[in-house]
């Protein structure tokens, strides 16, 4: 395997592993859900880049009495029961409008470094590390509530009324 090859699977499984351990200190409204047994799913838009470290990270998580479940959307679904979305390399236009569509939904939009747009939470890439930014307003639009223990290890949090 190629450096830059292993640099990059490291980095998806970091960014699964965030995926996973975020889903505890979210809170979403009980609307989001199908029923109170329902899992939390994390739909993946465009390429997969985890090679199954998401699935791994998801199968070892739960939300009380929740399972996590991984979905793959081959194009934007308006439809589908996400409670987060990571939106990884697709067409800025349908990035665009997979942002705008879910604005005030309570779904978790997740960017990933590459791309400029910004959903609720941003990965970021700092000096070899994963690091995230967090949009607290565009959450709470959403009915959202992130745990300020999440917050609080974010490298950057727009709150409300903040440009």
């Amino acid at each position: 395997m190629s450096s830059l090859r292993s640099e990059t699977s490291a980095e998806y499984a970091v960014k699964a592993a965030y995926l996973a351990k975020f889903i505890p200190f979210i809170t979403w409204p009980d609307s989001a859900f199908s029923s109170p047994a329902a899992p939390v799913t994390i739909c993946v838009l465009g390429e997969d880049s985890f090679g199954g470290s998401l699935e791994k990270a998801a199968g070892a998580t739960r939300l009380a009495e929740r399972a996590i479940a991984v979905r793959h959307l081959a194009g934007p679904d308006p439809e589908a029961s996400c409670q987060i979305l990571f939106i990884g390399a697709v067409e800025t236009t349908m990035i665009d409008g997979t942002l705008d569509a879910m604005k005030g939904r309570p779904v978790v939009t997740v960017t990933d470094s590459a791309i400029k747009a910004r959903g609720v939470i941003a990965f970021v890439v700092v000096g070899n590390h994963v690091r995230f930014d967090i949009d607290d307003a565009l959450a709470t639009q959403g009915g959202l509530a992130i745990s300020s223990k999440l917050l609080g290890l974010a490298r950057m949090v727009r709150q409300q009324g903040q440009p």
